[in-house]
């Protein structure tokens, strides 16, 4: 069976990733899917003067929730199970980490996401996922 990881931030770029795996599915068979969303943390340590860790954690999940959405309603429609997790933390760690620890054999992500270096050649945390990832990685453009 083949785990393929696929982050999703809610970028197009994602969800081509997305739907590279599904109209390439048959490479894969057996597929299981795991979608992250990694939400990067609140920096700043005052916030938690005002705002405590559960409404934080709380709105975190709803973040990776929405962010996760239309990767649902795709894979549902194609048919594919899949395994979707919401975790908190540096964005590129996060992936290489979770991808080990779910026993994952690929990592298919989007060449760039959202975050404000989008329009650099390839994406800061996909740049930073191929270096520090140990399993394949195929960036969709």
């Amino acid at each position: 069976m083949s785990k393929v990881m696929i982050p999703m931030d809610g970028s197009d770029c994602a969800l081509r990733a997305l739907n590279h795996v599904i109209k390439n599915e048959q490479r894969f068979k057996p597929l299981s899917v795991l979608l992250l969303n990694v939400q990067p943390p609140i920096a700043t340590g005052t916030v938690h003067l005002f705002i405590d860790q559960a409404t934080i954690s709380q709105f975190h999940q709803e973040e990776g929730e929405a962010e996760l959405a239309r990767a649902r309603e795709l894979l549902a429609v194609a048919g594919l199970a899949y395994e979707a997790q919401v975790k908190v933390g540096r964005i590129a760690e996060t992936i290489v980490a979770c991808a080990k620890e779910a026993g994952c054999d690929e990592i298919v992500m989007g060449s760039r996401g959202l975050s404000a270096t989008a329009g650099l050649w390839l994406g800061s945390v996909t740049t930073r996922t191929l270096h520090l990832s140990d399993v394949p990685v195929t960036v969709v453009k």
